[in-house]
């Protein structure tokens, strides 16, 4: 089956353009990435237990997330919000605790493309191309898919 989330990650480049259509109105679609309760249940799965810790939605605001894993492993993760323009743009950084990978920058940007449908378009920057394509490595792209998925489904049935 095709994943509806698209990655272009061009060879040489220390960043990934990540682009997702859902027939979710804008607002509801920006919602899924501001409510504390949207977030957890959109970022938990079969394996894995999602707590939002923190979540300030606004621009100096910051959030701090903790996953827990079918094991009981705890994994944090947390950043600063740069930029916060509702219904628009997101701008932050992304952490993730006790990993090697470093900081990195995310760019959210909110499309209307009808009264129901929306895009997301990602601009995630690494602080190395090595970094990038270790995170490659790992399931990402079918662990975001997922992640869109469960967005499309969870605030479907909050319209």
């Amino acid at each position: 089956m095709e994943q509806k989330t698209k990655i272009n990650a061009e060879d040489g480049k220390q960043e990934l353009m990540i682009t997702r259509e859902f027939d979710l109105p804008l607002e509801l679609l920006f919602k899924a990435y501001v409510e504390p309760e949207i977030v957890e249940q959109w970022m938990s799965n079969p394996h894995s237990t999602t707590k939002v810790l923190k979540l300030e939605s606004k621009k100096h605001g910051s959030y701090q997330f903790e996953t827990t894993d079918a094991q009981g492993n705890k994994y944090g993760f947390n950043g600063v919000i740069h930029e916060f323009n509702p219904n628009r743009k997101i701008t932050r950084t992304f952490e993730m605790e006790n990993t090697p990978f470093g900081v990195q920058l995310e760019v959210y940007e909110f499309e209307k493309l009808t009264d129901d449908t929306s895009k997301l378009n990602m601009h995630v920057i690494y602080e190395s191309v090595a970094q990038r394509n270790q995170v490659l490595q790992l399931p990402f792209a079918k662990g975001i898919n997922m992640a869109h998925n469960r967005i499309q489904e969870i605030v479907s049935k909050s319209k």
